[in-house]
């Protein structure tokens, strides 16, 4: 949580740079480039500036009036405004831009991870599917989220939407993903889903996991299938009966983590 300072508020047109810059940044490799990312709506914002502060704020008299900007800096816009740089279809009084946190993958996260459950996501390439899952996450108390690099980006706009804050409370690091399991096999148990697995609701299951998810089309890729040590299936009722090929990966996450937190 950073220090509040004096709250100061302006009152000026947008300029042609700023609103390009936000727009810009829609795109990932200017989110790279600029080390930032956008968020809007008050739920979501709200959840950000209570744990870092932004680069930019801009926002309605409606939205300042309504709450408490711990000394962050606001530029005051119209309704009008706001929408030239939403990335929304109605904008929600307040958007903001923050920086992007950084992780150094030379680091070994995973004496971090001991005595807890992780996600691991191997090549999830929906942003509203990385988004549920995000917030799925928060729900269950899970604090990180080992993303390959194939993984579709969470400082998308799209993906943190959909987080509804959650963005705030789960760190997310990519990383190569097969090389991070290999370390983590020898510390803890790496669970996977799986048609040929065994059926989840009839396991003992540990405080202490990873949990990989896997692409939406493909499942969990070979290389990091191998590194499986628990292979698991969420079964479809009653059994036997023709059903749906698989199941939303978000959905999966759900189920698969109400299952490790009933049990353990």
């Amino acid at each position: 949580m950073y220090c509040a300072l004096p709250t100061r508020y302006t009152n000026t047109m947008l300029t042609k740079n700023t609103i390009k810059l936000i727009r810009s940044l829609e795109l990932k490799k200017f989110r790279t480039r600029e080390n930032s990312f956008v968020a809007e709506g008050p739920k979501v914002v709200g959840d950000l500036l209570a744990v870092m502060r932004p680069k930019m704020v801009f926002a309605t008299s409606q939205w300042i009036s309504e709450n408490n900007t711990n000394g962050i800096d606001v530029e005051i816009v119209s309704e009008d405004e706001l929408s030239r740089i939403s990335f929304l279809q109605h904008p929600q009084q307040v958007l903001a831009v923050f920086p992007m946190p950084s992780y150094d993958e030379s680091i070994d996260y995973t004496k971090e991870l001991k005595g807890k459950l992780t996600l691991a996501l191997d090549s999830v390439q929906d942003p509203g599917n990385l988004g549920t899952i995000i917030r799925i996450a928060d729900w269950f108390g899970i604090e990180t989220i080992l993303c390959s690099h194939e993984t579709a980006d969470a400082y998308n706009p799209k993906v943190i939407q959909a987080t509804m804050g959650s963005i705030a409370r789960v760190r997310i690091i990519y990383t190569d993903l097969t090389k991070t399991l290999e370390t983590i096999a020898s510390q803890m148990p790496i669970y996977g889903t799986f048609l040929d697995g065994e059926n989840i609701h009839s396991r003992q299951l540990p405080k202490e996991a990873v949990i990989v998810m896997g692409n939406e089309g493909k499942g969990i890729s070979q290389e990091v299938a191998r590194l499986v040590t628990d292979r698991v299936l969420i079964p479809n009722y009653p059994e036997g009966r023709p059903t749906a090929d698989s199941l939303n990966v978000a959905i999966a996450t759900a189920i698969t983590c109400a299952e490790f937190r009933r049990n353990s």
